[in-house]
């Protein structure tokens, strides 16, 4: 599960080869969640709001990066970093 951004004590991560629809994963502490790509929603688990506002705020801006980095990772290739949130 590659490493794809961190900030603020998120962990954003996808996993090769990973079921659709396109979603990303966060962690933060014991909170771990799925987030679509293209609704910026939540697919499974939680995560604290004020983290999950950050979340969103951090995915709506890279949303093409994160897409991008999804078609990448179906291949089995290695994903590009995103830059955090600042």
């Amino acid at each position: 599960m590659p490493k794809i951004s961190s900030f603020f004590g998120i962990i954003i991560y996808m996993y090769y080869d990973d079921h659709n629809p396109p979603h990303f994963h966060a962690k933060y502490g014991e909170w771990d969640v799925q987030i679509s790509i293209k609704e910026l929603a939540i697919i499974k688990g939680s995560l604290p709001s004020r983290a999950l506002g950050l979340v969103i705020e951090w995915a709506s801006a890279h949303q093409k990066e994160l897409i991008e980095n999804w078609e990448i990772m179906l291949k089995s290739e290695k994903p590009k970093q995103i830059e955090p949130l600042a």
